[in-house]
């Protein structure tokens, strides 16, 4: 049985949670984080040092970094659908999970922080402006992507980068603000978000 540790409201967490469930992998969550179990503590650190969500126990196996989660379960039950063996595709895959981890994700996270979980440290009108402004430039970027793909992210198979794609146009439709309408990213949306995983693991949190 694997031990996913981490709040069910984080993003990181539901990426994790989503890609057993397309795997057809049974797994027990903890709750840990933010308003839950400390991971601020040596016990927590003695599993990941640097005292974040989501953690994967596999046994005595333990591994951190969400998106490596991802890679690992795909791997371990040979889902070369999910995560391609071809170099090529398998690149396709891993750019669009890294681009999301690096460009889009850091720039929504003083407006989601204010606007969605209304947070008293990110009140701030111009960091919120700032970050709305970067966020729909980002989401511009994985528009146009998705006007060129007719069913998923990387080609007709859906696979990792669809988990964590559909969790952030997920995450812009539902955090309260006046966004632009960005067609392809809506209709892409919506055929990821009818998937039996999705709607188990991820559908009520923003």
């Amino acid at each position: 049985m694997l031990t996913i540790l981490g709040r069910q409201s984080s993003i990181n967490v539901r990426k994790v949670m989503w890609t057993c469930a397309e795997l057809n992998l049974e797994f027990e969550r903890q709750d840990w984080g933010m308003g839950f179990r400390d991971v601020n503590t040596d016990e927590f650190r003695a599993l990941n040092p640097n005292a974040k969500i989501p953690v994967l126990l596999d046994g005595d196996r333990v591994l951190w970094e969400s998106n490596t989660i991802m890679r690992y379960l795909a791997n371990r039950q040979g889902s070369h659908t999910l995560y391609p063996q071809d170099a090529w595709q398998r690149a396709q895959v891993d750019q669009w999970l890294d681009w999301q981890a690096s460009e889009l994700s850091p720039v929504w996270t003083y407006a989601f922080w204010s606007l969605a979980r209304q947070s008293p440290k990110h009140q701030d009108a111009e960091q919120i402006q700032t970050s709305l402004t970067a966020w729909t430039r980002a989401m511009s970027i994985l528009n146009t992507r998705l006007e060129q793909t007719p069913t998923y992210a990387t080609g007709p198979d859906f696979s990792l980068a669809d988990i964590i794609l559909g969790l952030s146009i997920h995450r812009w439709l539902n955090t309260p603000f006046d966004r632009p309408v960005f067609e392809a990213a809506q209709d892409y949306y919506h055929r990821v978000a009818a998937r039996p995983a999705f709607i188990g693991q991820c559908a009520g949190f923003p």
